[in-house]
């Protein structure tokens, strides 16, 4: 599953500015990399893309990409072939280090060939497999109440083994596009202690997605009856882990009842797709429906593979359309087993000595 990496011609260092703060690391290793990015100048770049840009194809060994305080309005593509990369806010707070662009699916081109479409819509695109983020926040900040409503992805995610950890991502529909290379490769995303804001299929994609102890955020649409959906699956039959929401807080300011917690996406009119996500020991607030899955694109919801298990909270329930697993088969949709693979990688241990997780 690792993707291949392309041969390092040469081996490139970037020194770290005189000014970084460079932790002294023992002498059996090269000094890590860190390249400082800030509006004003004083860094090694002034955009994120241009700290990206100087990180050579094919990169063997960690590099930390550390954004100060501020906003940085730019679109920005973490390629394939440049893995270890971690973009880390220099704050604690994620709201003060925003990136951040304000494309939407139904702009057009300033070209003329048409317009910018889901995918192109993304503020941020991350296809780097071995990708950490850390105090930062992602959004994308198409004005739909002024524009109208459109697609507008804060972060499209496609490569494997990523880690996002104290991140915001902010964003109307489409916010976050947890999404994989192709429809035959497998990618997986882990999400710790991370916000997430949307209205319209607001997490949505093909990856193996772990949000842990995240805060999920349904924004009102000004519906009495028919706010949104916070998840769209596009799982691919093959994988049997799609999205896992565990230990997270569903929480909203739409009316009662006016939320559906998802509905599994057919992608590109796929007929292998059948969406798997599970909800597990999260609190739900009472924007939730009562029957909260929904059919998409011809795709039945009772086709797909949805599941609650051990929710609490007023938008919680039981009923004949909120499908549960049992004990024996939760054992089988944790996180650990989400985030496995074929190679054994565990992002948890680091945070929670993997208690059966």
């Amino acid at each position: 599953m690792r993707l291949p990496l392309l041969p390092l011609a040469t081996a490139v260092t970037i020194a770290a500015t005189a000014a970084t703060a460079v932790p002294a690391v023992a002498a059996t290793g090269p000094s890590p990399t860190v390249i400082v990015v800030t509006a004003d100048g004083s860094g090694d770049h002034t955009t994120v893309q241009a700290a990206v840009d100087a990180v050579p194809s094919g990169n063997t060994s960690p590099v930390t990409i550390l954004v100060r305080e501020g906003t940085y309005k730019q679109q920005v593509v973490i390629p394939a072939d440049k893995p270890y990369i971690s973009l880390v806010g220099a704050t604690r707070d994620p709201r003060r280090v925003v990136l951040t662009f304000d494309l939407s699916a139904s702009t057009p081109k300033p070209d003329g060939s048409g317009n910018y479409g889901t995918s192109g819509s993304a503020s941020y695109v991350i296809s780097a497999p071995d990708f950490t983020a850390r105090n930062l926040t992602f959004e994308n900040s198409y004005d739909e109440a002024a524009n109208g409503a459109s697609q507008a992805v804060a972060v499209r995610t496609t490569g494997d083994r990523q880690v996002y950890d104290n991140v915001r991502f902010i964003g109307n529909q489409d916010t976050l596009y947890a999404n994989t290379a192709s429809a035959t490769t497998f990618a997986r995303q882990y999400f710790r202690d991370c916000y997430v804001e949307g209205d319209v299929d607001f997490i949505f994609g093909r990856a193996t997605a772990v949000f842990d102890g995240c805060v999920i955020k349904a924004l009102t649409r000004g519906s009495t009856t028919n706010n949104g959906y916070v998840i769209a699956p596009s799982t691919e039959i093959a994988n049997p882990y799609g999205f896992l929401i565990h230990r997270s807080r569903l929480v909203s300011d739409a009316p009662d009842r006016t939320y559906h917690l998802g509905r599994p996406w057919p992608a590109g009119g796929s007929v292998t797709a059948r969406g798997q996500a599970v909800f597990r020991e999260s609190w739900i607030g009472r924007h939730v429906k009562d029957a909260p899955w929904s059919d998409m694109s011809g795709l039945s919801w009772r086709d797909a593979r949805l599941a609650e298990y051990r929710n609490v909270g007023p938008g919680a329930g039981v009923n004949d359309d909120r499908p549960q697993l049992t004990a024996e088969q939760a054992a089988e949709f944790t996180p650990r087993k989400y985030l496995a693979g074929t190679d054994g990688w565990n992002p948890l241990r680091h945070h929670h000595g993997g208690h059966g997780r």
